[in-house]
């Protein structure tokens, strides 16, 4: 799977998100503040506040930390095994159940704003 360069515009409601920038950069819109984020630079995102995630040009890598751990879980049972790869279109649309049954809401696609 590429790397991704914008997520949907959306929020999650039972847990918190963190972000800590290893390298690259990333923009953060989160409700009506825009964060841009570089290594070593952290971010919050309260949950319920609708949020985007932008990589730099050059992508980025970042440390991700929720809390409850509810993130894990939602990555954990939306991968694949690897002698049965899932297409796009079912990996969109297994993170997409599998996002909803823990309480994330997406309220718009990529790109979107707050």
């Amino acid at each position: 799977m590429a790397p991704f360069s914008s997520t949907p515009l959306h929020l999650h409601t039972r847990y918190d998100e963190r972000f800590f920038v290893v390298c690259g950069s990333m923009t953060i819109w989160a409700g009506a503040a825009r964060v841009e984020l570089g290594p070593g630079d952290f971010y919050a995102v309260a949950r319920g506040t609708p949020h985007v995630i932008e990589a730099g040009a050059d992508g980025a890598r970042s440390l991700n930390i929720s809390s409850p751990a509810a993130f894990a879980d939602l990555v954990a049972r939306s991968g694949s095994d690897a002698d049965e790869p899932l297409t796009d279109a079912d990996s969109t649309m297994r993170f997409a159940q599998l996002s909803a049954a823990l309480g994330d809401v997406i309220l718009g696609p990529p790109g979107t704003r707050p």
